[in-house]
C-alpha cells in the first residue's frame, strides 16, 4: 500500500490525500500541460470500484461522451494508483480529439487556389478528393501507358508546408518542395519519377506476362521480387534492382536438388553470357539454357502442387517451397508444416539450421533448410 502510494504520489504530485485514512484525494490531473481539478471519495475499503468521482465542470465538459469509458476503467482497475493512470489516458484522447475537432478550417483562398490548381493541372488527372480537400489522388501514365496514382496530404499550412505524398514504387520518392509549389510541381515530379522506372515496370510487366508467376500473386508496382515455375516441382526466386533491372537479379531456386543444382551449375557456368542490352527474360533463358512454361500451353495448375501434410496450396499466404528429392516421390510441403512433422519424430536430428529426417511420403531421407522466416 505504501508502495502505491509513493508512485501516486509521484506521478500525480498535485493530488493528495485529505484525511488520515486516505479515504479522500484531492487536487489536480494534468494532460497535454493543463491542470484538470478533481475529488475522489473511496470507501473505507477503499475499492476504486465503488468511489465517487467529482469533477470540475472544465474536466466534465471534456469528458463528456467518455463516462461509460470511465466508469468501466474504475470498475476494473486494481488501486487508486492504477486508475488515475487510466484517466489520464483517457483525458489524454479527449483532448486530442477536442482539438481535431475544434480546428479552424482554412480559409477560403485555400480551397478557391486548389481548385485553380486542378484546372491548371486538368480536372482528367483528377482521382478523387476528400470533403476537406486535405487528402488528393491523382493520376499519371508513364509512356509505356501504365496509369499509376499519387496520394497527396496536404497539411494545415499548404503551400507554405510541405505535403506528404504517397506512391507505389520499389524506390523511396521524395518531392523537392518551395512555398510557390503546386500540385502541378508534384505531378510533373511524379511524372519525371514514372519514367525513371520505366525499365524496371517493362521488365517486370515481361516476366508477368510470359511465365507462370507463383508469388506474389498479385504483384504491385513496388514488388521487386518474382518467383517463377520451371516445372518439375522448381522455381526461381529472383529479385530485380529497380535502377538496373536488365542486370543479373538475385537468384534463388527452390525445389528438389536433382532438379535445382544442375540449374546453379548452368548459371556459375554461364553467368559470362549476360548481357544487358538483352531483356532479362531472355538472359535467364540463355543463362540457365531453359524455355519457362508457357502460359498459353500450360495450366498453373500443371505445377502448383498441394503441400503433402496440410493438403493446402496457401497457407499464412506462403506457398509450397520444399520438395522431397526422391526421384520417384517428389512431394512438395509448406516449409512451417514439413519443420512441424520432422520435429515430432525421433529419429529426426538437427545441425545448426539443417533438420535431417524421412520424407512423410516416401521415407527416404528429406533434408530441410531453416531459411531467416524461421516458423
Amino acid at each position: 500500500m505504501a508502495g502505491m502510494e509513493g508512485t501516486l504520489l509521484r506521478q500525480f504530485p498535485l493530488f493528495l490525500p485529505q484525511n488520515r485514512a486516505k479515504t479522500v484525494y484531492e487536487g489536480f490531473i494534468s494532460a497535454q500541460g493543463k491542470d484538470f481539478h478533481l475529488r475522489i471519495v473511496l470507501p473505507e475499503d477503499l475499492q476504486v470500484k465503488n468511489a465517487r468521482l467529482l469533477c470540475s465542470w472544465q474536466l466534465k465538459a471534456i469528458l463528456n461522451g467518455y463516462h461509460q469509458i470511465v466508469q468501466q476503467r474504475m470498475q476494473h482497475s486494481a488501486d487508486l494508483m492504477s486508475f488515475m493512470m487510466e484517466l489520464k489516458m483517457i483525458l489524454e484522447v479527449a483532448l486530442r480529439n477536442r482539438q481535431e475537432l475544434c480546428a479552424l478550417p482554412p480559409p477560403p483562398q485555400f480551397y478557391s487556389s486548389l481548385i485553380e490548381e486542378i484546372g491548371t493541372l486538368g480536372w482528367d488527372k483528377l482521382v478523387s478528393v476528400d470533403s476537406c480537400f486535405s487528402t488528393i489522388k491523382l493520376k499519371a501514365e508513364d509512356a509505356s501507358g501504365r496509369e499509376h496514382l499519387i496520394t497527396v496530404k496536404l497539411k494545415a499550412k499548404y503551400p507554405a508546408e510541405s505535403p506528404d505524398c504517397f506512391v507505389d514504387f520499389p524506390v523511396p520518392f521524395s518531392i523537392s518542395w518551395t512555398p510557390q509549389g503546386s500540385l502541378i510541381s508534384i505531378h510533373s515530379q511524379f511524372l519525371a519519377a514514372l519514367e525513371s522506372l520505366k525499365a524496371f515496370w517493362d521488365v517486370m510487366d515481361e516476366v508477368d506476362e510470359k511465365t507462370w508467376v507463383l508469388e506474389p500473386e498479385k504483384p504491385t508496382r513496388s514488388a521487386t521480387t518474382r518467383r517463377i515455375a520451371l516445372g518439375n516441382n522448381a522455381s526461381i526466386n529472383i529479385e530485380v534492382d529497380p535502377r538496373h533491372p536488365t542486370m543479373l537479379p538475385e537468384c534463388c531456386f527452390l525445389g528438389a536438388d536433382h532438379v535445382v543444382k544442375p540449374l546453379g551449375i548452368k548459371l556459375s557456368r554461364n553467368i559470362h553470357l549476360w548481357d544487358p542490352e538483352n531483356s532479362l527474360l531472355q538472359n535467364l533463358k540463355d543463362v540457365l539454357e531453359i524455355d519457362f512454361p508457357a502460359r498459353g500451353i500450360l495450366e498453373k495448375s500443371d505445377f502448383t502442387m498441394d503441400c503433402g501434410i496440410c493438403y493446402a496450396y496457401k497457407l499464412d499466404g506462403t506457398i509450397p517451397d520444399q520438395v522431397c528429392g526422391n526421384l520417384q516421390c517428389g512431394q512438395p510441403f509448406h516449409q512451417i508444416c514439413l519443420y512441424e512433422w520432422l520435429r515430432g519424430l525421433l529419429t529426426s536430428r538437427q545441425s545448426f539450421n539443417i533438420i535431417f529426417g524421412e520424407c512423410p511420403y516416401c521415407s527416404k531421407p528429406i533434408t530441410l533448410k531453416m531459411s531467416g522466416r524461421k516458423p
